[in-house]
This record gives C-alpha cells, sequence and structure tokens, in this order.
C-alpha cells in the first residue's frame, strides 16, 4: 500500500473519511454544469478603457502576476508562434511538418491536424494572426478533407480534431452566432464542422457488434473497420466521451453522447484486477484481450477519462455517473497497491507494469505517457480547487490526500526524467532501478544528477517527440497546491525545449538521443507540441484564473471543455496575457438557471 496517512481525527485535521464525503450533497459544488449557449467575448478594450472600466476589474491585478512569469510567458508565445511559422510556411494544410526537411507529412489522415490542433492554443495566447490563419483554413479547407480522405483513426482524430473544433467553438463565443470581436470564422462553422465529422465517426460505434467501436474509419464512405489484428486498444475506446458529450450538449442531438457512453456503461461491467484493466479489447467479443496491464502507451487515458467524464457530466444531478467515480478510485487503490514501486538507491517513487497480469512478473518501466498520472491523481482529489481551500472546506479524504501525495512524489520522478538526461529532456520510456533489475552503463548522462543510478534508458528509448505530460501534471499541480518549484521545474523544461528541438528556419524537432551532446535531431513536429505542450506551459507561466480547473475540463489533447459550477452562478473569466496588457474575455452564463 502506498504511503498510508493516519491521523487522530478526521475532525480534528479537517479532513473527511471517504464514507463522510460521499454523504455530503455535493450539489453546492457540481450539479449541472452545461451552459445551453456558450460564452460571448465583448469588445476588447485599450488599457486605459480597462482601468477605467470598473465592470471589467474583476480580474487579477498585473501586480499579482510577478514580472519574471509574465517574461517567461510570453517566451512561450514566441516559441508558439516560432513552431507556427515554420508549419504555415512548408506545411500549412498537412498534418504535421518536418522542420528539417521543410516539407509537411500527412501522418494523421490528412485534415490538417495541426492547424485545429493549435487554435485554441492561439487563443488562450491571443494570438490573433494565427487564430485568423487557421480559422480560414479550417472554413475554406476541412469539410472537404473530411468528405473525400480515407482511413483515420477514431481516437486520434477524436481528441485532436473534433476535440480541437469544439474547443475553439466555445472560446470563440459558441451559441453567440455573432462575435465581431473574434478573429477567423464565426463559432458557428466550427461547431458545423464537428458535426459533419461526428458523423463520420459514429460508424465505428454502430458498425460494431458490441459496445466497443471500431478503432478505423474511412470517411470519404463512412464505413468503419477494426484494426488488423482484430482489437481496439482500451485507452482509445474510453478517450471519446468528453468529445461526444460536449457535442450532444451544443448541438442538442444526444446520438453523439450516447454512442460514446455506452461504451463506459460496458466497461464498468467486465471483470478487472483491483480496478486495473488490460490494454486490448476486443470490438467483436466485448472482452479485454491479454493481460498486459500498465499506464503507459494504449492504457493510460482509460483512467484519465474516468474522473474527467465525472466531473464534466455532475455528480448529484447524473447520479448514474457516479460508477465513474467509484471505478476512478478503485483503480488509483490498485495503482499505488499494485504498481507502485520505489527505486534505489536514491527512492524515486515510480509506476511500473505487468506485462503478464497480476499473477506474472513485475517491469519496472515506466512510459514517459504515465506522467499524465500526477495531474489526474491531483485533479480528482480536489476537483480543481486548490489544496488549501480543499482542505480548509473539509472536504478531502484519506484517499484523496494519498493520492495527492502520490501526485507529488510522481511528479518528482518525472522532472528528474529530464533532469537525468545530457539535454535535460526526457527520454521516451525510463526502467528503475531495483532490488531485482539494473543494467549498467544505461544512464542519463548528466553525471551531476542524485538519481543517475536510478534511472535507467535503453538505447531504444532515448528519444524525445516534445510530448506534453509531463508539463501538463506540472500545471495541474501547480494551480492545485501553488507550490513555485512546479513552475520552476517547467521553465527548466522549456529552456530545454528551446536549446535543443527548435529549428532555426522554424518549427522545432523530435530528437533522436536525448542522452548525447549535440543530439541527433529527428525531423518532426508532433501537432501536440502546439495543442498540448506549449499551451501547458503558457498556463503554468500565467494567472490561475485563465482556464480555471473547476470550471474547465481538459481532453486528452488538452482541449478545454466547459464545466459549470452552481454554488455561485458565476461568469466564467479567462485572463490571456497578451504582452503585458490583461484582456478579458467574459464567459457569461446564458440561459441556464443558477437553481439545482
Amino acid at each position: 500500500m502506498y504511503a498510508m496517512l493516519t491521523h487522530k481525527s478526521p475532525i480534528q485535521s479537517g479532513i473527511r473519511t471517504t464514507e463522510e464525503y460521499k454523504s455530503v450533497n455535493t450539489s453546492s459544488r457540481f450539479g449541472r454544469f452545461w451552459r445551453r449557449k456558450p460564452p460571448r467575448l465583448p469588445p476588447r478594450l485599450t488599457p486605459d478603457e480597462k482601468v477605467g472600466n470598473n465592470s471589467f476589474n474583476r480580474g487579477p491585478k498585473l501586480t499579482n502576476v510577478g514580472s519574471k512569469w509574465m517574461d517567461r510567458q510570453r517566451d512561450v508565445k514566441e516559441a508558439f508562434i516560432h513552431a507556427w511559422s515554420g508549419y504555415k510556411k512548408y506545411a500549412m494544410g498537412y498534418d504535421e511538418l518536418q522542420p528539417l526537411s521543410k516539407i509537411g507529412t500527412d501522418g494523421l489522415g490528412g485534415l490538417g491536424a495541426t492547424v485545429v490542433d493549435a487554435l485554441d492554443t492561439a487563443m488562450i495566447m491571443s494570438a490573433d494572426d494565427i487564430v485568423s490563419e487557421a480559422g480560414s483554413w479550417i472554413e475554406t479547407h476541412l469539410l472537404d478533407r473530411i468528405s473525400q480522405k480515407g482511413q483515420v483513426n477514431l481516437f486520434e482524430t477524436t481528441i485532436r480534431v473534433l476535440g480541437g473544433l469544439l474547443s475553439a467553438y466555445h472560446l470563440s463565443g459558441g451559441e453567440q452566432e455573432m462575435n465581431p470581436t473574434a478573429k477567423g470564422p464565426r463559432p458557428i462553422v466550427y461547431l458545423d464542422i464537428a458535426k459533419k465529422l461526428a458523423d463520420r465517426l459514429l460508424t465505428a460505434f454502430t458498425s460494431s457488434p458490441t459496445p466497443i467501436p471500431f478503432s478505423d474509419v474511412v470517411l470519404r464512405d463512412s464505413t468503419a473497420h477494426p484494426a488488423p489484428d482484430g482489437l481496439s486498444s482500451t485507452s482509445e475506446v474510453s478517450t471519446l466521451q468528453l468529445e461526444f458529450n460536449y457535442l450532444s450538449t451544443v448541438s442538442g442531438d444526444p446520438k453523439y453522447s450516447m454512442e460514446a457512453m455506452k461504451v463506459l456503461e460496458h466497461l464498468k461491467t467486465l471483470p478487472k484486477v483491483e480496478g486495473l484493466v488490460p490494454i486490448y479489447i476486443s470490438p467483436h467479443s466485448g472482452e479485454f484481450n491479454g493481460e498486459n496491464i500498465r499506464l503507459g502507451s494504449r492504457g493510460d487515458s482509460y483512467y484519465e477519462y474516468l474522473i474527467k467524464v465525472w466531473l464534466q457530466q455532475g455528480t448529484t444531478h447524473s447520479s448514474n455517473l457516479t460508477y465513474l467515480h467509484d471505478m476512478y478510485e478503485e483503480a488509483m487503490k490498485g495503482v499505488r497497491h499494485l504498481l507502485v514501486r520505489k527505486s534505489i538507491p536514491s527512492g524515486l517513487v515510480f509506476v511500473g507494469e505487468l506485462p503478464y497480469g497480476s499473477t506474472g512478473s513485475y517491469s519496472p518501466k515506466m512510459d514517459h505517457l504515465v506522467c499524465f498520472l500526477p495531474g489526474t491523481l491531483a485533479l480528482g482529489a480536489t476537483k480543481g480547487i486548490t489544496k488549501e481551500k480543499a482542505m480548509k472546506d473539509n472536504l478531502l479524504t484519506f484517499e484523496d490526500l494519498e493520492n495527492l501525495k502520490l501526485a507529488e512524489d510522481l511528479a518528482k520522478t518525472c522532472f528528474e526524467m529530464y533532469s537525468v538526461t545530457s539535454t535535460g529532456l526526457s527520454p521516451e520510456i525510463a526502467y528503475f532501478h531495483t532490488q531485482e533489475y539494473y543494467e549498467g552503463s544505461l544512464d542519463g548522462g548528466n553525471k551531476s544528477s542524485e538519481y543517475l543510478n536510478d534511472i535507467i534508458i535503453k538505447h531504444a528509448d532515448r528519444h524525445n517527440l516534445l510530448r506534453p505530460e509531463t508539463v501538463e501534471s506540472l500545471f495541474v499541480l501547480y494551480r492545485i497546491t501553488e507550490d513555485p518549484k512546479y513552475r520552476e521545474w517547467g521553465w527548466q523544461i522549456f529552456e530545454a525545449f528551446e536549446k535543443y528541438t527548435k529549428v532555426d528556419s522554424g518549427g522545432y524537432t523530435s530528437l533522436d538521443d536525448v542522452t548525447m551532446l549535440p543530439p541527433h535531431r529527428r525531423d518532426k513536429m508532433e501537432t501536440f507540441f502546439l495543442g498540448e505542450t506549449l499551451k501547458y506551459l503558457y498556463l503554468l507561466f500565467g494567472d490561475s484564473s485563465v482556464i480555471p480547473l473547476d470550471q474547465f475540463v481538459f481532453n486528452s489533447e488538452a482541449h478545454p471543455f466547459p464545466i459549470r459550477d452552481l454554488t455561485s452562478c458565476r461568469d466564467h473569466l479567462v485572463y490571456p496575457l497578451h504582452g503585458h496588457a490583461v484582456e478579458l474575455i467574459r464567459r457569461a452564463a446564458v440561459s441556464v438557471s443558477c437553481t439545482a
């Protein structure tokens, strides 16, 4: 069992037992989250108008954000503009940029994935020229691509393209159809394209003989089929629900949510190992396949979406979804009991794998993808509010505190996976030194690291793909704990990206070996570098009132969707930092009653 916490009295400590917590009427914190009409953006104001207009003085004062972090946030925005400039110059309309070859490539079905993935990042950063360029491309070209292109992966297309369109719809004004202050097309354009894409993606659900969808869709003829081995990834079939639920809400058509939620309802009925599940599932039988249990690739976002879909849909007013929270809590107990270990000699906490199930041998292997888990654990513990407020309001169970402690310990490990290497960038996969496992001469190269002998990096695993998971968790943990070390760690990671992955002619590139100097460059800029990595770094260095975690939930590709806190019935406030000026985007609640 991981780090059992003991307290003399829940009352004295301000901590509830799990049963006491479940007995609390949660309608004061979560109810029906959705607003029927998403927010409208106000006219942009000059700095003088902002100071003089009392109705806009609800945001943070500039003095509350240290100038150091404003400067660093601006550096991230400049990195985003540089990444986009290379993509626009050499690969506009392609899925991804090869920055060294200066060409575009279509590895995600040819829907211009970088354009859609990057759009809401540009909106949050107030990078207006990019918003206009990306929005115009989407309006002009994307519908034709959807009707003409061939095979796409259901999961990747949902989280990147559908999720990006829906987030852009919300952030640009939602159902307020006219918004003359926003750049790019009217919001309804994004929603209409999202519906047309989703209608074709639904074939993956409706073609399957079970509630488990097929993995691939042929867009041009709206057909679907399983992967060559006949299996779907567990994470992929369970990481569609945030997007399809939100689409049903804003479109008024329940068919999207109904099909997606059937998956989770079915998964609820399947046998598990202390809440943990194998990484493959058959759409033909509806049963799990094999015994491989891990929180890395093909397993990761199953656990992420259990808690996020529950948060998105509410608790008291969606009592039939409490099973998602129960599944999440059981799974996290299973993680602590079966997967968490400590390395030697320095005691880094890590999450390993069970390749042959719970009765087989344990592997001290941890994908960088597992670094999503610290953020998910922290979000699940406090539901997006700060730890201080959650403690003060007596909202945390012992389970929550155990998960929060594990979140902080794992975030430390994820950061050390960066700092242990010569480049300061993480490998794709790390192994950890344990009593049962050690391989010498496979360290990260940074001889000054305290953890040089704890972390083992095999030659095949030394690449870096510009992944976001660690900075995602640093962002969430900074918001929840308010500990400035998470910002400092994020800045060190950003500096390493700048030093070793930036391409002068435009864009950033993946690396082949993070342990060597200079590192050999791989010639690929993944869409998630713009859609996730730089977005999370920007938000980490900015004010916590921007996309607050108790009012928004991020999908697995960092596209934020709104949730609703009925306690205060307050407006959504977003404060993108644009240079040294604070621009207020007022997320006005429209046409939804504030009564439970």
